[in-house]
């Protein structure tokens, strides 16, 4: 047998496998037992009003909202810490698998980031709101390029035992 005819033997027995598996997974199945509808998570911030906060964080200040960010730890931009700035303010630094809380008042908000490029994400604050945002790093030309993006309380939560407080920054 030639090595053609052996490809095509295979190919063939490969695709008779697959329609045979396709047959089996259409074959009706015991229909399920009933189970109460559950209406999916909205992406929406944290209501102070709701239950505790991950972390161990506290709701924010009556007339404020607040703002978690945080960076999960990861190899690749790993030794690359950046500050988070509102106009001339530096609010906190990221650091690989490091996160800080900021209380702001209601309102919008541009939160910056930068090395050789600029990154902006602007936020409308709500009061007794908490908002969760995620910083990575990519790489650039020549250094690893921050970025901030909106994240979730159940991404936060998933991952806060593994981040340390933000050190605070020096004035």
């Amino acid at each position: 047998m030639s090595l053609m005819s052996k490809t095509l033997l295979i190919c063939a027995l490969g695709a008779i496998s697959v329609v045979g598996h396709a047959q089996d997974a259409s074959a009706p199945a015991e229909a399920p037992a009933a189970q109460p509808a559950v209406q999916p998570a909205a992406a929406e911030p944290a209501k102070a009003a709701d239950a505790a906060l991950p972390g161990g964080l506290q709701a924010p200040s009556e007339g404020m909202g607040q703002i978690v960010f945080f960076r999960p730890s990861k190899f690749v931009g790993g030794a690359i810490g950046y500050k988070v700035r509102e106009n001339d303010t530096e609010l906190g630094k990221l650091a690989n698998g490091s996160y800080f809380v900021v209380q702001v008042a209601p309102g919008p908000h541009a939160y910056v980031v930068h090395s050789e490029a600029k990154d902006v994400l602007n936020i409308e604050v709500e009061a007794g709101e908490t908002y969760y945002v995620i910083g990575g790093v990519t790489m650039g030309v020549l250094a690893g390029r921050p970025n901030l993006s909106p994240s979730d309380e159940a991404t936060f939560a998933g991952i806060v035992a593994k981040l340390k407080p933000a050190k605070p920054l020096k004035n």
